[in-house]
């Protein structure tokens, strides 16, 4: 949206007199000539007050009440020894773009681009890797083959990522890197080019964490994605289309807590739980990328946008992140812990068709193959004395409902955490422990 003028177009410039108009005021000192001088300044007093009082109330009343808009407002006083106090002004001192110049310039070594190639056939345009989400879907790359049936190594898609340690650690999604026969290239903001391992790939997050050799690595400083507000300032870089390297697109937080259904035109999907809104610019490419906010700090990883709109993109708060880097940090690898159940989540409209006796929880079930279990052997579930048909109700007091999926709970916590379960269990309420253990790969 433009800017709105900061007083309306209908106030209009007044013309000061000439000094010819007021010249007989000044050369004039017959009584009379004092009385109208003396009349005419009382007048035009009080003209002054009135347009300047129209012009402050025009002025305040321009300036939209949005919440965002008041962080940069730092009233101006001037105090009796003639110094200002920044601390009751109504005088804008925005000073965002300077902010954001300096994130940018401390910011952006630390964004990488990550590049996959592999041998494709030259037979037309190939597919291409699903790099992005749209519509939520995926973007993709590729090259114009030209000759039928032979092979050759191309770049068959890009996508970003940032340092999260200055040894070469680097994070992104898991779909930017999903393609375990492909060979994967970061690419440093200067040009440089470095051989890249997938050292893991979350099972239950888009998430990965790619290494390459070196040390001294800018990386990024991560943030507190838990004290977000809607409103605040968001930044982005990214790789767009993956031909624009460390790219910057600004914006703001648009909503907390989405819950979208990512897919791609390859068939595949994947949910996203409780993830950051941003109009902030985001393109095929900037998966993996980070979304900074005005200190230069991390607050989540760039992973979706909506096919079809403006202004809507989607990132990964940065707290469900971090337990990953870290596990990678202290083991190499990514911990995934699990119960070890087959669940569906239950609301009103289940209730009423299977004569459940609750409208939440997660209903243990089985699958649709004759080995699709409802309840593993073996697992934390089943040495707990879950079964089939029981419904888990609460896990450490969160209630499970379409908002609170069990799996997003248990994915909250670490292998070896002990949680507390209230599940309907034949009939009556019961409350078990159970000891999360790391996911079977």
């Amino acid at each position: 949206m433009e800017n709105e003028p900061l007083i309306s177009s209908d106030i209009q410039n007044r013309e000061v007199p000439s000094s010819e108009t007021v010249a007989p005021f000044r050369s004039h000192h017959t009584a009379f000539g004092k009385a109208v001088f003396l009349f005419s300044a009382v007048i035009l007093s009080l003209l002054s007050g009135f347009v300047g009082s129209m012009l402050e109330r025009r002025l305040s009343s321009s300036v939209p009440n949005i919440p965002f808009l008041s962080s940069f407002l730092q009233p101006a006083v001037v105090m009796d020894d003639g110094k200002q106090s920044g601390a009751v002004s109504q005088i804008a001192t925005d000073t965002g773009a300077e902010t954001l110049v300096g994130i940018v310039d401390r910011s952006s070594s630390a964004v990488v681009s990550v590049v996959a190639t592999k041998e494709v056939t030259q037979s037309g345009r190939f597919g291409g890797l699903p790099f992005f989400f749209g519509q939520f879907g995926y973007g993709s790359g590729g090259q114009n083959g030209t000759d039928q049936g032979t092979t050759e190594k191309q770049k068959v898609g890009s996508g970003t990522g940032f340092f999260v340690s200055t040894d070469g650690l680097v994070v992104t999604n898991k779909h930017v890197v999903s393609d375990v026969t492909a060979e994967y290239t970061v690419v440093l903001s200067g040009g440089k080019e470095y051989p890249a391992k997938v050292l893991a790939r979350a099972t239950n997050r888009d998430i990965a964490v790619l290494k390459i050799e070196g040390d001294s690595f800018s990386a990024l400083p991560l943030g507190n994605s838990a004290s977000l507000k809607v409103g605040q300032t968001a930044v982005a870089i990214g790789n767009p289309l993956g031909e624009f390297p460390n790219s910057v697109s600004r914006g703001i937080i648009s909503g907390l807590n989405r819950n979208v259904t990512a897919g791609s035109r390859l068939g595949d999907s994947e949910t996203l739980s409780d993830i950051i809104q941003t109009d902030a610019a985001i393109n095929p490419g900037n998966s993996g990328g980070p979304l900074l906010d005005l200190a230069g700090n991390v607050i989540g990883i760039n992973v979706a946008t909506a096919q079809g709109a403006e202004g809507i993109g989607f990132a990964i708060p940065i707290d469900q992140v971090k337990r990953t880097i870290d596990d990678v940090k202290t083991t190499g690898k990514i911990s995934t812990p699990f119960i070890g159940i087959r669940y569906a989540i239950i609301d009103e409209a289940t209730k009423q068709a299977n004569n459940l006796p609750y409208a939440y929880g997660a209903l243990v079930l089985r699958g649709t193959k004759q080995t699709d279990l409802a309840v593993i052997p073996g697992s934390p579930a089943d040495k707990a004395g879950i079964v089939e048909n029981d419904i888990i109700l609460e896990i450490d007091g969160t209630k499970l409902d379409t908002d609170h999926p069990l799996g997003n709970v248990v994915a909250d916590h670490r292998t070896g955490d002990i949680l507390t379960l209230k599940v309907w269990h034949k009939g009556a309420e019961v409350t078990v422990q159970v000891t999360l253990e790391e996911r079977p790969q």
